[in-house]
Protein backbone atom coordinates (compact mmCIF):
# COMPACT_ATOMS: atom_id res chain seq x y z
CA UNK A 1 0.00 0.00 0.00
CA UNK A 2 1.40 3.40 -1.09
CA UNK A 3 1.79 5.96 1.67
CA UNK A 4 -0.45 9.34 1.33
CA UNK A 5 0.00 12.54 1.85
CA UNK A 6 -2.30 15.35 2.38
CA UNK A 7 -0.42 18.74 1.66
CA UNK A 8 -2.20 21.25 3.22
CA UNK A 9 -1.70 25.16 2.29
CA UNK A 10 -0.71 27.88 5.07
CA UNK A 11 -0.60 31.31 4.13
CA UNK A 12 0.56 32.29 7.89
CA UNK A 13 1.49 30.03 11.28
CA UNK A 14 -2.25 30.57 12.67
CA UNK A 15 -3.09 28.80 8.95
CA UNK A 16 -0.19 26.31 9.65
CA UNK A 17 -1.91 25.41 12.79
CA UNK A 18 -5.25 24.64 11.27
CA UNK A 19 -4.08 22.27 8.84
CA UNK A 20 -1.72 20.34 11.24
CA UNK A 21 -5.02 20.55 13.85
CA UNK A 22 -7.45 19.39 11.07
CA UNK A 23 -5.08 16.35 9.23
CA UNK A 24 -2.23 17.91 6.50
CA UNK A 25 0.61 15.23 6.30
CA UNK A 26 2.34 18.36 5.36
CA UNK A 27 1.67 21.76 5.15
CA UNK A 28 3.26 23.91 2.04
CA UNK A 29 4.20 27.55 2.74
CA UNK A 30 6.05 30.70 1.02
CA UNK A 31 9.28 32.25 2.11
CA UNK A 32 10.92 35.49 1.94
CA UNK A 33 12.08 34.56 -2.11
CA UNK A 34 10.61 33.44 -5.21
CA UNK A 35 7.43 33.04 -4.31
CA UNK A 36 4.44 32.89 -6.32
CA UNK A 37 1.69 34.25 -3.84
CA UNK A 38 1.27 38.12 -2.40
CA UNK A 39 3.92 39.04 0.19
CA UNK A 40 1.44 39.03 2.98
CA UNK A 41 1.35 35.74 2.74
CA UNK A 42 5.54 35.34 2.34
CA UNK A 43 6.95 33.54 6.11
CA UNK A 44 10.20 35.40 7.19
CA UNK A 45 12.99 33.14 8.37
CA UNK A 46 12.06 33.25 11.74
CA UNK A 47 8.44 32.48 10.64
CA UNK A 48 9.72 29.36 8.93
CA UNK A 49 12.00 28.39 11.81
CA UNK A 50 9.34 28.10 13.70
CA UNK A 51 6.76 26.43 11.05
CA UNK A 52 9.33 24.08 10.69
CA UNK A 53 9.15 22.98 14.08
CA UNK A 54 5.38 22.87 14.37
CA UNK A 55 5.23 20.70 11.84
CA UNK A 56 7.81 18.18 13.08
CA UNK A 57 6.84 18.12 16.60
CA UNK A 58 3.87 16.96 15.22
CA UNK A 59 5.27 14.56 13.16
CA UNK A 60 4.26 16.08 10.06
CA UNK A 61 6.51 17.79 7.05
CA UNK A 62 6.89 21.75 5.33
CA UNK A 63 7.88 22.23 1.95
CA UNK A 64 8.79 25.75 1.00
CA UNK A 65 7.26 27.58 -2.55
CA UNK A 66 10.34 28.97 -4.54
CA UNK A 67 8.30 28.48 -7.57
CA UNK A 68 8.59 31.98 -9.30
CA UNK A 69 10.43 32.27 -12.93
CA UNK A 70 13.96 33.37 -11.79
CA UNK A 71 15.82 36.34 -12.92
CA UNK A 72 19.50 36.47 -13.30
CA UNK A 73 20.20 38.29 -9.89
CA UNK A 74 17.74 35.63 -8.15
CA UNK A 75 20.23 32.69 -9.55
CA UNK A 76 23.23 34.24 -8.29
CA UNK A 77 21.75 33.99 -4.23
CA UNK A 78 19.63 31.14 -4.87
CA UNK A 79 22.28 29.23 -3.38
CA UNK A 80 22.53 31.11 -0.12
CA UNK A 81 18.90 30.60 -0.24
CA UNK A 82 18.59 27.32 -0.38
CA UNK A 83 21.42 26.38 2.33
CA UNK A 84 19.46 28.54 4.85
CA UNK A 85 16.24 26.77 3.95
CA UNK A 86 18.28 23.23 4.81
CA UNK A 87 19.97 24.60 8.03
CA UNK A 88 16.11 25.00 9.13
CA UNK A 89 15.43 21.70 8.39
CA UNK A 90 12.78 21.72 5.59
CA UNK A 91 11.91 18.72 4.35
CA UNK A 92 11.64 19.66 0.74
CA UNK A 93 11.43 22.86 -1.91
CA UNK A 94 9.17 23.36 -4.35
CA UNK A 95 10.39 24.66 -7.86
CA UNK A 96 9.52 25.27 -11.17
CA UNK A 97 13.07 26.89 -12.95
CA UNK A 98 15.12 24.61 -14.93
CA UNK A 99 18.00 27.02 -13.91
CA UNK A 100 16.50 27.09 -10.45
CA UNK A 101 16.61 23.11 -9.88
CA UNK A 102 20.18 22.70 -11.03
CA UNK A 103 21.35 25.89 -9.22
CA UNK A 104 19.68 24.06 -5.65
CA UNK A 105 20.70 20.63 -6.59
CA UNK A 106 24.19 21.52 -7.14
CA UNK A 107 24.15 24.02 -3.86
CA UNK A 108 22.46 21.59 -1.69
CA UNK A 109 22.47 17.74 -2.98
CA UNK A 110 20.27 16.19 -0.32
CA UNK A 111 17.26 19.10 -0.27
CA UNK A 112 14.62 17.25 -1.62
CA UNK A 113 13.19 18.73 -4.88
CA UNK A 114 9.62 18.81 -6.19
CA UNK A 115 9.14 20.40 -9.31
CA UNK A 116 5.66 23.04 -8.81
CA UNK A 117 2.91 22.51 -11.41
CA UNK A 118 4.26 25.76 -12.93
CA UNK A 119 6.78 24.04 -14.89
CA UNK A 120 3.76 22.30 -16.76
CA UNK A 121 5.11 18.92 -16.23
CA UNK A 122 2.27 16.83 -18.70
CA UNK A 123 4.41 13.90 -19.87
CA UNK A 124 6.45 10.38 -19.11
CA UNK A 125 9.58 12.02 -20.98
CA UNK A 126 9.64 14.96 -18.72
CA UNK A 127 9.16 13.08 -15.49
CA UNK A 128 11.98 11.23 -16.54
CA UNK A 129 14.25 14.68 -17.39
CA UNK A 130 12.65 15.86 -13.67
CA UNK A 131 13.92 12.58 -11.96
CA UNK A 132 17.80 13.02 -13.88
CA UNK A 133 17.96 16.16 -12.49
CA UNK A 134 17.37 14.48 -8.85
CA UNK A 135 13.87 15.81 -8.26
CA UNK A 136 12.36 13.33 -6.09
CA UNK A 137 8.40 14.86 -6.44
CA UNK A 138 6.45 15.79 -9.76
CA UNK A 139 3.69 18.32 -9.53
CA UNK A 140 1.54 17.14 -12.28
CA UNK A 141 0.04 19.93 -14.47
CA UNK A 142 -3.30 20.55 -14.21
CA UNK A 143 -4.37 19.87 -17.43
CA UNK A 144 -3.93 16.10 -17.19
CA UNK A 145 -6.70 13.64 -17.34
CA UNK A 146 -6.49 10.25 -14.93
CA UNK A 147 -5.96 7.94 -17.95
CA UNK A 148 -2.79 10.40 -18.88
CA UNK A 149 -1.71 10.09 -15.01
CA UNK A 150 -1.82 6.53 -14.77
CA UNK A 151 0.62 6.19 -18.10
CA UNK A 152 2.80 8.60 -16.87
CA UNK A 153 3.12 6.80 -13.94
CA UNK A 154 3.67 3.57 -15.34
CA UNK A 155 6.43 4.95 -17.55
CA UNK A 156 8.43 7.19 -15.17
CA UNK A 157 10.68 6.25 -12.60
CA UNK A 158 8.89 4.31 -9.81
CA UNK A 159 11.03 6.57 -6.66
CA UNK A 160 9.55 10.29 -7.96
CA UNK A 161 6.36 10.93 -5.91
CA UNK A 162 3.62 11.83 -7.99
CA UNK A 163 1.36 15.03 -6.11
CA UNK A 164 -1.56 16.42 -8.22
CA UNK A 165 -3.69 19.81 -7.46
CA UNK A 166 -7.30 18.01 -5.77
CA UNK A 167 -9.37 21.11 -4.47
CA UNK A 168 -9.78 25.31 -5.13
CA UNK A 169 -9.13 27.69 -7.29
CA UNK A 170 -7.74 26.81 -10.77
CA UNK A 171 -6.10 29.65 -13.28
CA UNK A 172 -7.67 30.13 -16.11
CA UNK A 173 -4.53 30.26 -18.00
CA UNK A 174 -1.75 26.90 -18.72
CA UNK A 175 -1.14 25.95 -15.22
CA UNK A 176 -0.71 29.54 -14.06
CA UNK A 177 1.58 30.89 -16.64
CA UNK A 178 -0.88 34.27 -17.47
CA UNK A 179 0.02 37.49 -18.69
CA UNK A 180 -3.16 39.09 -18.44
CA UNK A 181 -2.61 40.47 -15.22
CA UNK A 182 0.61 41.95 -16.29
CA UNK A 183 -1.03 43.38 -19.17
CA UNK A 184 -3.33 45.22 -17.46
CA UNK A 185 -2.00 46.15 -14.01
CA UNK A 186 1.79 45.54 -14.81
CA UNK A 187 1.80 42.41 -11.86
CA UNK A 188 2.99 39.70 -13.21
CA UNK A 189 1.49 36.30 -11.92
CA UNK A 190 4.79 35.08 -12.70
CA UNK A 191 5.95 37.07 -10.39
CA UNK A 192 3.33 36.42 -7.57
CA UNK A 193 2.18 39.61 -8.33
CA UNK A 194 -0.91 38.52 -9.66
CA UNK A 195 -3.79 40.61 -9.35
CA UNK A 196 -6.54 38.08 -10.25
CA UNK A 197 -7.39 39.71 -13.89
CA UNK A 198 -9.29 36.27 -14.84
CA UNK A 199 -11.94 37.41 -12.09
CA UNK A 200 -13.09 40.61 -12.80
CA UNK A 201 -16.39 41.66 -14.60
CA UNK A 202 -16.49 42.06 -18.33
CA UNK A 203 -18.68 43.08 -20.79
CA UNK A 204 -18.74 43.43 -24.44
CA UNK A 205 -18.72 46.89 -26.34
CA UNK A 206 -18.88 46.98 -30.35
CA UNK A 207 -17.27 49.15 -32.34
CA UNK A 208 -19.13 51.43 -33.75
CA UNK A 209 -21.09 51.58 -30.21
CA UNK A 210 -18.84 53.23 -28.09
CA UNK A 211 -20.19 53.45 -24.67
CA UNK A 212 -22.53 50.73 -24.69
CA UNK A 213 -21.92 47.66 -23.00
CA UNK A 214 -23.87 44.03 -23.54
CA UNK A 215 -23.26 41.72 -20.97
CA UNK A 216 -21.81 38.43 -23.09
CA UNK A 217 -24.25 36.34 -21.37
CA UNK A 218 -27.60 37.10 -19.72
CA UNK A 219 -26.49 38.23 -15.63
CA UNK A 220 -27.00 41.02 -14.26
CA UNK A 221 -23.78 41.32 -12.83
CA UNK A 222 -21.89 41.14 -16.11
CA UNK A 223 -19.93 38.22 -16.97
CA UNK A 224 -16.62 37.09 -15.37
CA UNK A 225 -15.68 35.15 -18.84
CA UNK A 226 -12.42 34.43 -18.17
CA UNK A 227 -13.04 33.18 -14.22
CA UNK A 228 -12.71 29.12 -13.82
CA UNK A 229 -14.62 27.24 -11.89
CA UNK A 230 -13.60 25.35 -8.55
CA UNK A 231 -11.85 22.07 -8.58
CA UNK A 232 -13.06 19.22 -6.20
CA UNK A 233 -11.71 16.01 -6.40
CA UNK A 234 -13.47 14.67 -3.23
CA UNK A 235 -15.85 12.05 -4.96
CA UNK A 236 -12.85 10.18 -7.16
CA UNK A 237 -10.08 10.89 -4.70
CA UNK A 238 -10.06 6.91 -5.25
CA UNK A 239 -9.49 7.24 -8.81
CA UNK A 240 -6.21 9.34 -8.34
CA UNK A 241 -4.65 7.10 -6.06
CA UNK A 242 -5.61 3.87 -8.49
CA UNK A 243 -3.99 6.41 -11.38
CA UNK A 244 -0.96 6.96 -9.08
CA UNK A 245 -0.92 9.98 -7.20
CA UNK A 246 0.44 9.70 -3.61
CA UNK A 247 0.21 13.53 -2.53
CA UNK A 248 -2.99 14.89 -2.99
CA UNK A 249 -2.54 18.89 -2.38
CA UNK A 250 -5.51 21.76 -1.62
CA UNK A 251 -4.85 25.00 -3.23
CA UNK A 252 -5.07 28.12 -1.09
CA UNK A 253 -2.35 29.97 0.39
CA UNK A 254 -4.47 33.75 0.47
CA UNK A 255 -7.14 31.58 2.09
CA UNK A 256 -8.47 31.98 5.74
CA UNK A 257 -7.82 29.71 8.63
CA UNK A 258 -11.47 28.91 8.45
CA UNK A 259 -10.93 27.47 5.10
CA UNK A 260 -8.07 25.87 5.64
CA UNK A 261 -9.74 23.67 8.49
CA UNK A 262 -12.58 22.94 7.07
CA UNK A 263 -11.14 21.54 3.26
CA UNK A 264 -8.50 19.80 5.31
CA UNK A 265 -10.64 18.14 7.88
CA UNK A 266 -13.13 16.78 5.28
CA UNK A 267 -10.27 15.33 2.77
CA UNK A 268 -9.07 13.76 5.96
CA UNK A 269 -11.92 12.00 6.73
CA UNK A 270 -12.29 10.93 3.19
CA UNK A 271 -8.69 9.45 3.04
CA UNK A 272 -8.90 7.68 5.76
CA UNK A 273 -12.02 6.40 4.73
CA UNK A 274 -10.80 5.04 1.44
CA UNK A 275 -8.10 3.29 3.48
CA UNK A 276 -9.76 2.10 6.01
CA UNK A 277 -12.98 0.77 3.78
CA UNK A 278 -15.54 2.60 5.46
CA UNK A 279 -16.36 5.08 2.47
CA UNK A 280 -20.01 5.20 1.80
CA UNK A 281 -21.86 7.40 -0.95
CA UNK A 282 -23.44 8.81 2.29
CA UNK A 283 -20.49 9.77 4.20
CA UNK A 284 -18.94 10.91 0.81
CA UNK A 285 -22.19 13.01 0.71
CA UNK A 286 -21.60 14.17 4.49
CA UNK A 287 -18.37 15.54 3.62
CA UNK A 288 -18.99 16.98 0.43
CA UNK A 289 -21.68 19.22 2.53
CA UNK A 290 -18.77 19.69 5.05
CA UNK A 291 -16.80 21.18 1.76
CA UNK A 292 -19.97 23.43 0.89
CA UNK A 293 -19.61 25.33 4.58
CA UNK A 294 -16.56 27.40 3.18
CA UNK A 295 -16.47 30.26 0.77
CA UNK A 296 -16.34 28.93 -2.72
CA UNK A 297 -16.83 28.95 -6.46
CA UNK A 298 -19.15 26.29 -8.49
CA UNK A 299 -17.29 23.21 -8.09
CA UNK A 300 -16.08 21.08 -11.33
CA UNK A 301 -13.85 18.35 -11.45
CA UNK A 302 -11.06 19.97 -13.35
CA UNK A 303 -9.30 18.28 -16.67
CA UNK A 304 -9.24 14.70 -14.73
CA UNK A 305 -12.07 13.11 -17.04
CA UNK A 306 -11.23 14.92 -20.43
CA UNK A 307 -12.20 18.30 -21.34
CA UNK A 308 -12.96 20.90 -18.66
CA UNK A 309 -16.55 22.00 -17.95
CA UNK A 310 -17.34 24.79 -20.15
CA UNK A 311 -18.12 28.27 -17.83
CA UNK A 312 -21.00 28.99 -16.65
CA UNK A 313 -22.61 32.23 -16.11
CA UNK A 314 -21.75 32.37 -12.47
CA UNK A 315 -18.62 31.20 -12.37
CA UNK A 316 -17.01 34.28 -10.64
CA UNK A 317 -19.84 34.13 -7.65
CA UNK A 318 -19.03 32.96 -4.28
CA UNK A 319 -21.27 31.08 -2.05
CA UNK A 320 -21.10 29.22 1.01
CA UNK A 321 -23.10 27.39 3.33
CA UNK A 322 -21.97 28.55 6.90
CA UNK A 323 -20.02 31.76 8.35
CA UNK A 324 -17.06 31.44 10.72
CA UNK A 325 -18.58 32.96 14.12
CA UNK A 326 -15.57 32.04 16.80
CA UNK A 327 -12.40 29.72 17.89
CA UNK A 328 -12.63 28.07 21.11
CA UNK A 329 -10.13 28.70 23.97
CA UNK A 330 -11.09 27.11 26.43
CA UNK A 331 -13.29 24.16 27.58
CA UNK A 332 -14.40 24.88 31.24
CA UNK A 333 -15.07 22.61 34.05
CA UNK A 334 -19.03 24.71 33.99
CA UNK A 335 -20.19 23.12 31.18
CA UNK A 336 -18.91 26.23 29.21
CA UNK A 337 -16.24 27.52 26.74
CA UNK A 338 -14.02 30.24 26.49
CA UNK A 339 -14.19 31.84 22.96
CA UNK A 340 -13.15 34.87 20.77
CA UNK A 341 -15.12 36.11 18.19
CA UNK A 342 -14.57 36.49 14.64
CA UNK A 343 -18.35 37.30 13.96
CA UNK A 344 -21.50 38.00 16.26
CA UNK A 345 -22.94 35.25 17.94
CA UNK A 346 -26.38 35.97 19.62
CA UNK A 347 -29.02 34.18 22.78
CA UNK A 348 -30.64 31.41 20.55
CA UNK A 349 -27.98 31.08 17.50
CA UNK A 350 -27.60 26.74 16.46
CA UNK A 351 -23.86 26.91 16.72
CA UNK A 352 -21.75 23.79 14.53
CA UNK A 353 -18.51 23.37 15.72
CA UNK A 354 -15.91 22.31 13.38
CA UNK A 355 -14.30 19.70 15.05
CA UNK A 356 -11.07 16.98 13.41
CA UNK A 357 -12.03 14.24 16.09
CA UNK A 358 -16.23 15.17 15.35
CA UNK A 359 -18.61 15.83 12.77
CA UNK A 360 -22.15 17.13 12.91
CA UNK A 361 -21.65 18.51 16.64
CA UNK A 362 -23.72 21.62 17.09
CA UNK A 363 -24.99 23.83 20.36
CA UNK A 364 -27.73 26.60 20.80
CA UNK A 365 -25.48 29.56 22.18
CA UNK A 366 -26.73 30.82 25.70
CA UNK A 367 -25.97 33.14 28.39
CA UNK A 368 -22.71 34.82 26.63
CA UNK A 369 -20.90 36.55 28.99
CA UNK A 370 -17.70 38.92 28.67
CA UNK A 371 -14.93 38.70 30.16
CA UNK A 372 -15.61 40.41 33.48
CA UNK A 373 -18.62 37.79 34.10
CA UNK A 374 -21.73 40.87 32.21
CA UNK A 375 -24.61 38.71 30.95
CA UNK A 376 -24.68 39.83 27.00
CA UNK A 377 -27.46 39.16 24.64
CA UNK A 378 -24.48 38.68 22.09
CA UNK A 379 -20.92 38.10 21.51
CA UNK A 380 -20.49 41.26 18.62
CA UNK A 381 -17.13 42.53 18.82
CA UNK A 382 -14.83 40.13 16.47
CA UNK A 383 -11.24 39.23 18.40
CA UNK A 384 -13.19 39.96 21.82
CA UNK A 385 -13.11 36.86 24.45
CA UNK A 386 -16.57 35.61 25.59
CA UNK A 387 -18.34 32.84 27.63
CA UNK A 388 -21.31 31.14 27.36
CA UNK A 389 -23.07 27.46 28.21
CA UNK A 390 -21.90 24.72 25.01
CA UNK A 391 -23.26 21.15 26.23
CA UNK A 392 -21.31 19.23 23.59
CA UNK A 393 -17.36 18.41 23.89
CA UNK A 394 -15.68 21.52 22.12
CA UNK A 395 -11.72 21.89 22.78
CA UNK A 396 -9.23 24.64 22.25
CA UNK A 397 -8.25 25.20 18.82
CA UNK A 398 -12.01 23.77 17.56
CA UNK A 399 -14.22 26.77 15.35
CA UNK A 400 -17.32 28.06 15.39
CA UNK A 401 -19.83 28.19 13.00
CA UNK A 402 -23.18 29.08 12.20
CA UNK A 403 -25.44 28.31 8.92
CA UNK A 404 -25.85 30.88 6.49
CA UNK A 405 -29.89 29.98 6.01
CA UNK A 406 -30.55 30.30 9.55
CA UNK A 407 -28.81 33.87 10.03
CA UNK A 408 -29.12 35.37 6.43
CA UNK A 409 -28.16 38.69 7.30
CA UNK A 410 -24.88 37.50 8.96
CA UNK A 411 -21.81 38.37 6.73
CA UNK A 412 -19.39 36.29 5.59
Amino acid sequence: MPEYELLSPAGDLERLNAALRFGADAVYVGGPRMQLRAGSVGFSMDDLHHAVQAAHQRGKKLYVTVNAFATNHEIDALPDYAQALKALDVDAVIVSDLGAISTIRRAVPDLNVHVSTQANCLNYAAARVYADLGATRVVLGREMSLEEIAELRSKAPRELELEAFVHGAMCMAYSGRCMISAYLTGRSANRGACAQSCRWTYHLMEEKRPGEFFPVEEDDRGMTLLSSLDLNCLSFLDRLMEAGVTSFKIEGRMKSPYYVATVTNAYRRRIDALLDGSASEAHTALLERELNAASHRPYSSGFYFGELKRHAPDAGAYEQDCTFVGVVLERLASGRIRFEARNKICDGDRVEILSPTALGLSFTARNITDADGCSLCAASQPSTEYEMDCDVPAAPGDLLRIRMDERPNLSS
